[in-house]
C-alpha cells in the first residue's frame, strides 16, 4: 500500500490509481447542540482579527450564529452582573470565566488519510476537532471527489463528527488518461467545478495546459494552489505559476527556483534520483543557499511580485521538522498514545514510500535543514510584514506528523520564523477565511458570524504549547509536575464538542488496535 500512495503522490498529474473506498464516517453521536441559545460567560476573547485580547466578556449564540458580545467588566475584579446578558430559561450556559476563546482554525493543508496509513475519517476528524481546527482545506482529495464531497455535505449538516471540509482536487483527477491538451484542461476545471468542487492543488503541468487550467478555474471562481514538484519546477517555478493566474503555493518548492540568478536548475548531484527519497528530500534542504539572498534585487523583486498579485503561501514548516531533527520527531510524546499501529508503520523507512527517506540520515542532513529553514523563515516572515498572506497548514499524516498535533506545532514553527501569536492566530482564522472566500461568515468571532470557536483554560499566547492535546508541562506549587492545558471546548457551527473526551475516543481506537494486532510502538532497528 505504501508504494501505492507514493504513485499517487508522484504521478497523480499523469494518472489516477484506483483504491479500495475509504469508509464513510459513522453518524454523530458527539457534541451537544445547536442550542437555541448559548451563553459562554467570562471568557477573555482574542477574536482573530489581530486585535489583543479582550475580557471579561459574554458570547451569545442562538443556533449557530454569534448575536451579541457584551463586555461585562475589567481583568482582576468581579464581573459586573449588571451588564451580563440576561439568561433565560433553558439557556445553555458555559462558565468560561478565566478562559480564553479563540475563532476556529484553518487547516489549509489537511489530508483525511487514506487506506494506505489505515486511518478511518473518524480518526482523523476527532484528533482535528479535539486541537480546535474546525474547517480544513482537502487538497487533492486523495479519497476520490464523490467520497470528499460527501463528507463535505455531511459536515455541512453537521450529521457527522468533522471540521467543515473545502475540497479542492488535484488536476487531472478522473480525467480518462493524462490531459494533454489545453481543451481537455478546459473541459476538466469545467467537470470538476460542475460537480461542486471548490478548487484545484496542481504538482505542475505543460505551462500552456496550467495556463489554461487557472484561466478556465478563475473565470469560475475556484481557488487554486500549487506543490511546485520537482519533476516539473523547471517548467514553471512561482514567478510563473503566480503570473499565470495561480492564487497560492504550498510547502516552498518554486520560491528558491524563481530565486535563481546564476542557474535555472537546482544543482542536483550527478547521480540524483528523484524515485530515491532520500536524494530528493537531502538535496531539498540545500535549496534555498542556492536563492538570491535576502534583501537582494533578485529576493525584492519577486517578493513584490508576489505581493501585487495578493499571493497566498501555505509554507507547512512543519511537516519537514524531522528533516531537521529526526530523533525528536520520531520520539513525539503522543505518539504512544494516539498514533495507530497502520499509521505508525507508514511511517517507518522504506525505500518504497514517500516521506519514509531514513535511508542514512544523520548530522550532516540535519545541518543543512537547519539552514535551509532559517532562510524560508526570514522570507516568510518578511513576506508577512509586507502585507502578504501566509496560512497555516500542516499536511500531517506523513513524515512522523500526526493529525492535530502537527498544526499546533506549525504554530510554533512561525512563532520560531518570528510571527506574533496575534499574527498567527490572524493567519490561523481570517487570512484562511479570507483565501476560502468565507470571511464574511468565518475567521473571527464577531456578532453575524458563524459559532465555531476553541475555548482553553490557558492563556495560548504566553505559551502555544497549551493548544496540543497532551497540554504543556508545569511545576505547581507543591513542586509537582503537572500538565496544564488542552483544549477544553471546540465549538463548530454552535455544536460544542468536549475535545479531551474526542482525545480520548481516539485513544480507544488506537488501544484496540495494538490490542487485535498485538503491536507495540518500536524504534526503528530496534525492538524497543
Amino acid at each position: 500500500m505504501k508504494f501505492l500512495f507514493q504513485s499517487l503522490f508522484l504521478f497523480l498529474f499523469i494518472t489516477a490509481p484506483v483504491f479500495a473506498q475509504m469508509p464513510d464516517a459513522p453518524d454523530r453521536t458527539e457534541g451537544d447542540g445547536p442550542f437555541d441559545r448559548m451563553i459562554i460567560q467570562g471568557v477573555n476573547m482574542i477574536d482573530g482579527t489581530g486585535s489583543p485580547a479582550v475580557g471579561p466578556v459574554d458570547i451569545v449564540i442562538e443556533g449557530n450564529r454569534i448575536t451579541q458580545i457584551a463586555t461585562v467588566g475589567y481583568p482582576g475584579v468581579p464581573i459586573n452582573e449588571d451588564r451580563r446578558p440576561e439568561v433565560r430559561a433553558g439557556d445553555q450556559v458555559v462558565d468560561a470565566e478565566g478562559k480564553y476563546v479563540l475563532p476556529g482554525f484553518f487547516d489549509m493543508h489537511a489530508h483525511t488519510g487514506g487506506n494506505a496509513q489505515g486511518t478511518v475519517p473518524e480518526y482523523v476528524y476527532k484528533l482535528w476537532l479535539a486541537h480546535g481546527i474546525t474547517s480544513v482545506r482537502e487538497p487533492g482529495s486523495f479519497n476520490g471527489l464523490d467520497w470528499t464531497l460527501r463528507h463535505a455535505q455531511k459536515s455541512e449538516e453537521n450529521s457527522i463528527t468533522a471540521p467543515r471540509v473545502f475540497p479542492y482536487v488535484g488536476f487531472g483527477r478522473g480525467h480518462d488518461g493524462p490531459i494533454l491538451t489545453t481543451d481537455q484542461a478546459r473541459n476538466w476545471v469545467q467537470s470538476i467545478d460542475e460537480q461542486g468542487a471548490l478548487g484545484i492543488k496542481f504538482f505542475g503541468a505543460r505551462p500552456a495546459i496550467m495556463e489554461a487550467a487557472l484561466d478556465e478555474a478563475n473565470q469560475r471562481g475556484l481557488g487554486s494552489m500549487t506543490h511546485h514538484a520537482q519533476t516539473h519546477v523547471v517548467y514553471a517555478n512561482v514567478s510563473k505559476t503566480a503570473d499565470m493566474g495561480l492564487r497560492g503555493m504550498t510547502h516552498w518548492y518554486g520560491l528558491p527556483e524563481a530565486l535563481f540568478t546564476d542557474q535555472v536548475i537546482q544543482d542536483y548531484p550527478l547521480d540524483y534520483n528523484y524515485g530515491n527519497e532520500q536524494h530528493r528530500f537531502e538535496e531539498a534542504g540545500k535549496l534555498w543557499k542556492q536563492a538570491a539572498p535576502q534583501g537582494s534585487e533578485k529576493w525584492n523583486e519577486v517578493m513584490q511580485q508576489l505581493l501585487d498579485l495578493n499571493f497566498e503561501i501555505n509554507p507547512t514548516f512543519s511537516i519537514y521538522e524531522a528533516s531537521r531533527d529526526l530523533m525528536t520527531q520520531r520520539r513525539a510524546e503522543w505518539h504512544e498514545r494516539y498514533t495507530l499501529p497502520s499509521l505508525w508503520e507508514f511511517y517507518a523507512p522504506d525505500r518504497r514510500a514517500h516521506g519514509s527517506y531514513w535511508f542514512d540520515w544523520g548530522t550532516e542532513q540535519e545541518v543543512e535543514w537547519k539552514e535551509n529553514y532559517r532562510i524560508w523563515m526570514q522570507f516568510i516572515n518578511e513576506y508577512k510584514n509586507r502585507g502578504g498572506t501566509i496560512t497555516v497548514g500542516s499536511d500531517a499524516g506523513y513524515i512522523y506528523k500526526l493529525y492535530g498535533f502537527g498544526y499546533i506545532q506549525e504554530l510554533e514553527l512561525l512563532r520560531e520564523a518570528g510571527f506574533h501569536p496575534l499574527e498567527i492566530f490572524q493567519s490561523a482564522s481570517l487570512k484562511a477565511a479570507e483565501v476560502l472566500g468565507v470571511d464574511d461568515e468565518l475567521g473571527t468571532i464577531e456578532v453575524g458570524k458563524l459559532a465555531d470557536l476553541i475555548i482553553i483554560d490557558e492563556n495560548p499566547q504566553a505559551n502555544l504549547k497549551v493548544l496540543y492535546g497532551t497540554g504543556a508541562i508545569r511545576v505547581n506549587e507543591n513542586n509537582e509536575a503537572v500538565r496544564v492545558g488542552g483544549i477544553k471546548y471546540t465549538i463548530k457551527d454552535g455544536i460544542i464538542f468536549d475535545a479531551k473526551q474526542l482525545l480520548k475516543d481516539v485513544e480507544e481506537m488506537v488501544d484496540t488496535s495494538k490490542e487485535e494486532n498485538d503491536f507495540k510502538i518500536t524504534q526503528p532497528g530496534l525492538d524497543y
